[in-house]
């Protein structure tokens, strides 16, 4: 289930077909998102014919041909092509991924659709606006709190203490979990979300951190952190494997055990 945030007074349109810049025994069919604010017009989806033969195995690489070979106005993040950044994630085939990992043959026989993230503002085509999902992740305060004196020193910790940190540190915050979250379309405002709840249960659970109660004190709230309703959503769709609703309920934990 997919829910784009529409412009005010719009609805999508058929769009434009692309004529393909070759034929081959391997033709795809893409569908794509497409909006530009600039042109007063309304979102639209466009269909491109790409042959598989002449493109790279990932969604990235056709987005690439796409728009070096037949569109140069398409619009979409990417940087490290590896996985690494977030920066490409979008909606593939009606699921929230990353297009420099997903590849086009686990994709099926049919058109491909490619949306940006759900929920979110679109600032064009494939492109998210993701200032409130950078501003709720900034208020969870990312970085270590220690009373210590600022040192050259390197504050140690424990190998089981650093273990405690496995699945909670990968998140590359690509915002995929969230923008499949039903209770963070519906209540995005002032529920946090799953990645932003993971990093803060990763900065709760460091053993080097002082500011537990402060941090816990800061998520007790009914829409912060109570909004989770298992829908485990974040966990299906996490490109990097990780379980952001565990770490939710690990939160709720904490909530309960300080009571």
């Amino acid at each position: 289930m997919v829910q784009l945030t529409l412009p005010k007074n719009s609805k999508l349109s058929k769009g434009k077909t692309w004529p393909a810049t070759s034929s081959g025994a391997q033709m795809k069919t893409f569908k794509i998102y497409r909006f530009d604010p600039s042109d007063g017009g309304g979102p639209r989806w466009d269909t491109y014919q790409i042959d598989l033969d002449e493109c790279g195995p990932m969604v990235l690489d056709a987005l690439f041909k796409i728009k070096n070979e037949i569109d140069p106005s398409l619009s979409f993040r990417r940087s490290c092509r590896e996985g690494v950044c977030g920066s490409c994630a979008m909606n593939i085939g009606g699921r929230n991924t990353l297009a420099c990992t997903k590849g086009i043959d686990e994709l099926g026989s049919g058109a491909i659709t490619i949306s940006p993230l759900p929920h979110m503002p679109v600032v064009r085509d494939l492109v998210p606006d993701l200032s409130t999902f950078y501003a709720q992740y900034a208020s969870i305060e990312p970085w270590l709190h220690t009373s210590e004196a600022e040192t050259e020193k390197e504050f140690k910790q424990s190998v089981e203490d650093r273990d405690k940190l496995n699945g909670l540190y990968e998140c590359i915050l690509c915002a995929s979990c969230s923008t499949s979250c039903p209770s963070y379309w519906w209540n995005g405002d002032r529920y946090l979300g799953p990645a932003a709840l993971l990093q803060a249960y990763r900065w709760l659970i460091d053993s080097r951190d002082e500011a537990t109660t402060e941090r816990l004190d800061a998520l007790e709230d009914p829409f912060k952190l109570y909004r989770c309703h298992t829908i485990m959503n974040c966990t299906n769709v996490c490109p990097k494997g990780l379980n952001p609703a565990k770490a939710i309920a690990q939160v709720k934990k904490m909530m309960v055990e300080r009571a």
